[in-house]
């Protein structure tokens, strides 16, 4: 069985991929390993933690999920956009999780601010999930 983790990031990227605000912003530029050359903006799949979610009857696992932006824009706003597109294509999406069930995703949290270069912004968007086995 794949890891539940794994499931999760690989639909996560597929359905950022797949919207179109999304695409609007940062293009085809989505990561799990920027190259060091990115073209900005971009968006890279973050932290990643997974924990136990069981039940007395029942398997599950909690994921909390960091999806990072990055921007040479001048100021905040491409952050702020993005992550709003983030949040649109993923907050109670029905993601197809390969092996396992998606039994929610939520959006928590978001933060933008300037990049210790002085030139780049960075904004983090966190989310929690919960998957069962299929």
């Amino acid at each position: 069985m794949t890891s539940p983790a794994l499931a999760l990031q690989a639909a996560v990227h597929a359905a950022l991929v797949a919207d179109a605000s999304v695409g609007a912003v940062v293009g085809d530029r989505i990561h799990d390993a920027p190259p060091r050359n990115a073209a900005f903006p971009f968006i890279a799949l973050g932290e990643a933690r997974t924990g136990d979610w069981s039940t007395g009857t029942e398997d599950g696992a909690e994921h909390r999920l960091v999806l990072h932006v990055w921007s040479r824009h001048r100021g905040k706003a491409e952050c702020w956009t993005a992550i709003e597109a983030i949040r649109a294509a993923l907050h109670e999406a029905a993601l197809a999780v390969e092996g396992h069930r998606l039994v929610n995703l939520r959006f928590e949290t978001a933060d933008v601010g300037a990049d210790r270069d002085g030139i780049t912004w960075h904004g983090v968007a966190r989310f929690r999930a919960v998957t069962e086995p299929a």
